[in-house]
């Protein structure tokens, strides 16, 4: 399935919304022809029933990606990842099991969607356990409001989701992330204390200056040394990505190298994990 990994779905050069516009405009199979493509594809390898199949369920992906908006990442990003899932679904569709397509490709989309976020969301890279990942992707929709949970909602979750009370509290507060002032608010009141004044300043010591100095010589050139020892290619894949102040997206990477948005994620995994070897142990 490879070939249909590289199929030149649209990507609206111009803009999200283009691209957005243009996959809505693309027909919706009907019951009938949607079967006749699945054959096709399931009994001879058919890669242009594949592509159709794929095609006409881009709405799918984007519609359910939107339901993430809230995660604060590229929303170009979770829609390539949910286009990978929907390749993987038409990959291992049965029609001659009596389900439609997007019923079956729902999960794949959501898996890859979320395994997305996980990698990349600071907050829940500490959602490891499947408790945690239930309720960090579900707690946002169930809370009626955005006041704290209280004791009686807190249970209900724990029961519909078959968790721990106290996994859903501890969760809610990681995801509301509410701040506290360390300054005082009152400038005019000479006698007012805030949090920042029981703090004590380590920042100014010269010991500690001379060791922050030294530690960010050394990742700079660390991380400089890494990326010198990608090839080209790589190496332009994880600056554009990461180190540049608008990153570019895995669709924008691939219209420029003319490669599968799976591919630039491949090329920039493995030149992630070749550059951990040349970076200094935190």
């Amino acid at each position: 399935m490879n070939q249909v990994m590289a199929l030149p779905i649209p990507t609206g050069h111009g803009s999200l919304e283009q691209y957005i516009q243009t996959v809505n405009n693309i027909p919706l199979l009907s019951a009938e022809e949607e079967f006749d493509l699945a054959q096709r594809l399931f009994l001879r390898d058919d890669l242009e029933a594949a592509k159709k199949l794929i095609l006409s369920h881009l709405r799918v992906v984007v519609s359910i990606a939107r339901g993430y908006d809230g995660y604060g990442l590229n929303q170009a990003d979770l829609i390539q990842e949910g286009n990978i899932g929907l390749m993987k679904a038409v990959k291992r569709f049965d029609p001659t099991r009596g389900v439609r397509l997007f019923s079956f490709a729902v999960h794949w989309i959501r898996a890859e969607i979320h395994e997305f976020i996980l990698r990349n969301w600071r907050l829940v890279r500490v959602a490891t356990t499947k408790p945690q990942r239930k309720l960090f992707f579900n707690l946002r929709s169930m809370k009626k409001n955005l006041n704290a949970l209280s004791l009686e909602e807190a249970q209900s979750i724990a029961k519909d989701l078959d968790v721990k009370l106290d996994d859903v509290f501890e969760m809610e507060q990681r995801m509301r992330g509410s701040d506290i002032a360390l300054t005082a608010q009152d400038d005019s009141d000479d006698e007012a204390f805030a949090p920042i004044d029981w703090l004590s300043d380590n920042e100014s010591e010269p010991t500690y200056q001379l060791e922050k100095k030294a530690s960010i010589a050394l990742q700079t050139e660390g991380l400089a040394y890494a990326l010198s020892n990608l090839d080209e290619r790589s190496r332009d894949i994880v600056e554009s990505r990461w180190l540049a102040d608008d990153g570019m997206t895995l669709h924008e990477l691939a219209d420029k190298y003319g490669v599968s948005a799976e591919r630039i994620r491949q090329i920039e995994n493995k030149a992630i994990q070749k550059m951990r070897a040349f970076l200094p142990a935190q």
